[in-house]
């Protein structure tokens, strides 16, 4: 057990007794149906660890990043899979950060308590990638209201959400001076959604992930629902985006732990040549330096935790933290099919699914190459590569 295991046992301790009541069994099923963890989400909300960073005031816990970040750990570490909800998480920031008092204490309070969910979040489309800046999604003010065209892509959780954060411009890239302006949030309910204009399409993928094509054909939106200032929404959705790469790189964390753990204990009870095979170095190498590259993006998921709970900037450290941790979470799924051999294929031992889940964070929510190309240009100063 490592120090931090010790510093956050309040929050971990109660997690690992919910997620016992979900093991690999569970999950197992819920991937063969391709199908959504209902009872674990509902289980995980209605113990209010999903309201973790909501306000006391509004019903939540109150909690910080650092906390939050502890609680999808655990989750993952004890082989489930946090993707299944932990946008609520991440999300929560720019409603809190920048809706306004009547949204907040209209929404959060059901939020809070399992009434709603916030588990959606409409930003990537087909042709633009990670070029956030040029999406073509566009919502046109008519009065009281928003009128919405366009298409979304690799939209998590939309169709067992009840509301969504959508990105999309409300003034022509032709006409701003930044590309990062005439960008605009809004708070979508989704109750009833494909009566108004909105159709989704399920996007069938290696990991059961609950991920849609989105498509808005005259789709309307309150004005009320605008969050923050009309062309702000960029830097909007920035204030979330380093709360969702420290929170990623928990749950790698959380799945770098259960993979070593997986391991060492197959390792040392295997016995092949009258010897078991984690006493040949070839075997235990690989997983103590799995280990200790789990360990390593440990130390820098809690760093960027703490600058972030204190307010300070953490852009780098936050990045470092998702690519250290998606980098250390597949080097312990690789040693751990390798120490598993033929077995390590067959589901009854549950490594084929949480390898092909943690394989998820190599590409998303943002790919190590663009991290990669973070690092180069805004924390070493080199050129832009893009």
């Amino acid at each position: 057990m490592t120090i931090h295991d010790r510093a956050y046992l309040e929050f971990r301790e109660p997690v690992r007794e919910l997620c016992a009541r979900f093991g690999g069994d569970y999950w197992q099923s819920v991937s063969r149906e391709n199908g959504y963890p209902t009872e674990f989400v509902k289980a995980l909300t209605d113990s209010g660890w999903l309201a973790a960073l909501i306000p006391a005031e509004y019903g939540g816990g109150g909690l910080g990043i650092t906390e939050a970040s502890v609680i999808l750990e655990e989750v993952n570490r004890a082989g489930g899979n946090s993707g299944a909800c932990h946008a609520q998480m991440y999300i929560m920031g720019t409603l809190l950060r920048h809706g306004s008092t009547e949204q907040k204490e209209k929404y959060l309070p059901q939020i809070a308590s399992g009434a709603l969910r916030l588990q959606s979040f409409a930003v990537t489309e087909p042709t633009t990638g990670t070029d956030t800046t040029k999406i073509k999604t566009v919502a046109k003010k008519d009065g009281d209201r928003y009128i919405v065209n366009g298409q979304k892509v690799w939209i998590s959780r939309a169709q067992h959400s009840d509301l969504m954060l959508l990105l999309a411009r409300t003034t022509p890239l032709a006409d701003v001076t930044r590309r990062s302006h005439g960008l605009s949030v809004f708070l979508v309910d989704l109750r009833g959604a494909e009566k108004r204009g909105l159709t989704m399409r399920g996007i069938r993928n290696m990991v059961n992930h609950e991920t849609n094509e989105l498509f808005f054909n005259d789709f309307e939106i309150p004005a009320e629902n605008l969050i923050g200032t009309e062309g702000e929404g960029f830097r909007c959705i920035l204030d979330g985006m380093n709360a969702e790469r420290i929170l990623i790189a928990a749950e790698c964390i959380g799945d770098g732990y259960w993979f070593t753990e997986k391991s060492r204990k197959y390792a040392s009870e295997r016995v092949v040549f009258d010897r078991p095979i984690g006493q040949n170095q070839g075997v235990q190498f690989p997983i103590a330096r799995a280990y200790a590259n789990v360990r390593a993006a440990d130390l820098m998921r809690f760093e960027a935790a703490r600058l972030y709970d204190a307010g300070i900037p953490c852009g780098e450290e936050a990045n470092l933290a998702k690519l250290l941790a998606a980098d250390a979470s597949w080097e312990a799924a690789n040693a751990c099919m390798q120490t598993f051999g033929g077995f390590g294929f067959a589901s009854e031992y549950d490594i084929e699914r949480k390898f092909r889940e943690t394989r998820l964070y190599q590409v998303a929510p943002i790919s190590t190459n663009m991290i990669l190309s973070y690092i180069g240009e805004h924390v070493l100063g080199m050129p832009r590569s893009f």
